[in-house]
């Protein structure tokens, strides 16, 4: 497969790929390989169906997300991220997260892979390994999500093929270089109504970002409210009933040299109700070095108009190195608290 970079350009709409092929081993694998290329490409996003997670389980994982939710602050405040530590895992309340310095209109719950005392990583004091804290008073809790976290983990190795599939690299190309060990991040968000004045400046579910690793997998609920910047204008990305919005992170740019793009992003919740979002970061290896793929034809996009007016192509270091970088920027209090 060539790799001609596609000139920046407007997009009105994200494509939706269908990856039963990828699922199965069966089908055209390249054809879905084809379609993430060019998604990649041109706008970095995109939904996919025909992934074969379990609907029930989905279910689950809102229902118990909701119940957490409805809670008053001192419950919630029972599994604290300070609790966990160097493990950066817990709940934080509206506005304890920010965005490029600017509390966000979200509270969340942080969990990771569950690694006991065990574990060499956590016995070395590395910070983001550890367990995970989960609310006590909510039966079924930390099952369902430790089982969806399994279930998105899987997914994003099937995935990680397609994208070797669409860059002309063999299958295992990520699983043997960077993701046999993959850093898995799971985020589940509750938005409250956005009850700013419309003649206001707006307020942000969460602003405009971009994500760190190699690849995100987004359920959403029907609220709606992510937006995707196009070259001049945002594009609403609302909820397509059986799918999941996948987008790249900042990574897999700097391994294309730009020819994959780690497209801004952000949340406004205009429903009149809460929103849930579940994001789950599918992440190289916490202490892989992450260095450009050797591609044909390519030519490396401009970053001087990237939202953080960073160049993530300058970076050098394990991906553990960045994601950290980043992490301590949205939780400066706590990061400081852990010094």
């Amino acid at each position: 497969m060539t790799n001609l970079r596609v000139a920046d350009k407007e997009f009105s709409h994200l494509p939706i790929i269908d990856i039963s092929a990828l699922i199965s081993g069966k089908g055209d694998c390249y054809s879905v390989a084809s379609q993430i290329n060019q998604a990649c490409q041109e706008s970095g996003f995109f939904y996919i169906i025909g992934h074969g997670v379990d609907e029930n389980l989905q279910q689950r994982l809102e229902e118990i997300s909701r119940q957490f939710f409805a809670q008053d602050l001192e419950t919630k405040l029972k599994i604290r991220m300070a609790l966990a530590g160097i493990a950066w895992r817990g709940y934080f309340p509206v506005g304890g997260e920010l965005t490029s310095g600017k509390p966000d209109l979200k509270e969340g719950i942080y969990f990771g892979a569950e690694q006991g005392k065990e574990h060499p990583l956590v016995q070395a004091g590395t910070q983001m390994y550890g367990s995970n804290l989960f609310p006590a008073n909510i039966p079924q809790f930390g099952e369902t999500v430790l089982e969806y976290m399994e279930a998105m983990t899987n997914l994003g190795h099937i995935l990680m093929t397609g994208i070797a599939l669409s860059l002309g690299l063999e299958a295992s190309y990520f699983a043997d270089r960077y993701t046999s060990d993959p850093l898995v991040l799971f985020r589940i968000f509750n938005y409250p109504p956005n009850l700013s004045p419309s003649d206001g400046e707006p307020i942000w579910g969460v602003g405009e970002h971009t994500d760190y690793g190699v690849l995100t997998i987004l359920k959403q609920d029907n609220s709606g409210g992510l937006q995707v910047k196009s070259k001049s204008h945002w594009v609403a990305a609302p909820p397509v009933c059986g799918s999941f919005v996948c987008n790249i992170g900042d990574m897999l740019e700097k391994m294309t040299a730009g020819l994959y793009r780690s497209t801004p992003h952000r949340v406004q919740n205009q429903s009149g109700n809460h929103r849930l979002s579940f994001p789950f970061f599918f992440d190289p290896n916490f202490d892989v070095e992450v260095k450009p793929i050797e591609l044909d034809h390519i030519v490396a996009n401009d970053h001087s108009d990237r939202w953080d007016q960073a160049n993530i192509h300058d970076f050098r270091g394990t991906y553990g190195d960045y994601v950290l970088s980043k992490v301590s920027k949205v939780f400066p209090e706590l990061q400081r608290s852990l010094l």
